[in-house]
C-alpha cells in the first residue's frame, strides 16, 4: 500500500510499537492510506523515532503536513522517544493509547488497565469494522486472543507464545535442530529435519488456534466471526479451518479510530 499523499489538509500519523516490528501508518480523511514496517530496536532516542519517521514520509511521497499523531504502544522503555519524536514533528502533543483515552470499548475484565495498548486498537478496529460476536487473533511476539461478545463487550482473551517465539524456542533448547525460516509445509509429515519442524512448528501452530478458537466457542455457547491480524496472519488464515477474514493493518485502522474518537475537533 503506498501512493504519494499531497494537499494542505494535512494527515495522521498512526504509530504500533510491537516488540518485534514496529508499524507506522499514514491516514488521509479517516483512511489508511500508507504503511511500513520497521524492526523494533532494543534502544532508541527521540532523534532516531524522528529520522525513522521522515523517512517514512519521503519514501512514500508524502508532502502534505503531518498535523497531529497517536501512538500505542508494548514496549513502556521505547514510549517516551515516540512521544517526543512525534511532538516534533507536529508541534502537538501525540496522543497514547491507555488509560485516559476514550476507546467506547466495554471491558468485562479485572484489570482493565493491564489491557495492552494493541489490543485496545485490535478490538476497536475488529468491532466497527467486522462486527460482533467475534474473536481477533493478533499474531506477533506473543499470539493474543480477544473474545468480543454477542453483546458487544470485550470479555477478555489468550495470550501465547507467538509462532516465530516458539521456532526460537526448538532451536535454542535442541543442540541438534537449527534456526529455520517459516514458510507453508508443503506436507504433514515432514521428509528432513527442517520440514519436520517446519510442519511441526507452523501446522502446530494453526492446530492450536483452531482449538483455542473452538473452546472460546464452548465456553461461549455459541460461533462468532474470527478475524486475524499482524505478521503472519494471511499465512493463517489460509491454512485455518476458523479464521474467517486477515486484515494485517487491523491495529493501525484501530489506532486511526481511537483518534477520530478523542481529536474530534481534528
Amino acid at each position: 500500500m503506498a501512493r504519494s499523499i499531497q494537499g494542505g489538509s494535512g494527515v495522521i500519523l498512526v504509530v504500533d510499537v510491537g516488540n518485534s516490528v514496529t508499524n507506522l501508518g499514514l491516514a488521509c480523511e479517516g483512511s489508511l492510506s500508507s504503511a511500513w514496517s520497521v524492526t523494533t530496536p532494543d534502544r532508541l532516542t527521540a532523534d532516531e523515532a524522528l529520522l525513522c519517521v521522515k523517512s517514512f514520509l519521503q519514501v512514500r511521497g508524502c508532502d502534505a503536513k503531518v498535523r497531529d499523531a497517536i501512538v500505542s504502544s508494548v514496549v513502556p522503555g521505547l514510549t517516551d522517544a515516540w512521544v517526543e519524536a512525534l511532538h516534533t514533528l507536529c508541534g502537538v502533543r501525540p496522543l497514547v493509547v491507555g488509560p485516559g483515552l476514550k476507546s467506547g470499548l466495554k471491558l468485562h475484565l479485572n484489570s482493565p488497565a493491564d489491557f495492552g495498548a494493541d489490543r485496545v486498537a485490535d478490538c476497536v478496529a475488529a468491532k466497527q469494522l467486522y462486527g460482533f460476536p467475534l474473536i481477533v487473533v493478533d499474531f506477533g511476539t506473543a499470539t493474543t486472543l480477544e473474545v468480543i461478545d454477542d453483546a458487544g463487550v470485550v470479555q477478555g482473551g489468550l495470550i501465547a507464545p507467538g509462532l516465530r517465539l516458539a521456532a526460537r524456542a526448538v532451536a535454542d533448547a535442541a543442540a541438534q535442530l537449527p534456526v529455520i525460516g517459516l514458510h507453508t509445509p508443503r506436507s504433514v509429515i515432514g521428509k528432513s529435519t527442517r520440514d519436520a519442524m517446519q510442519a511441526g512448528v507452523v501446522i502446530g501452530e494453526v492446530a492450536r488456534i483452531d482449538g483455542l478458537i473452538q473452546a472460546v466457542w464452548d465456553e461461549l455457547g455459541y460461533e462468532t466471526r474470527v478475524v486475524a491480524t499482524g505478521d503472519d496472519a494471511q499465512a493463517m488464515a489460509g491454512l485455518s479451518r476458523r479464521i474467517e477474514v486477515a486484515d494485517d493493518q487491523l491495529t493501525l485502522k484501530g489506532l486511526i479510530l481511537l483518534h477520530q474518537k478523542n481529536r474530534k475537533a481534528w
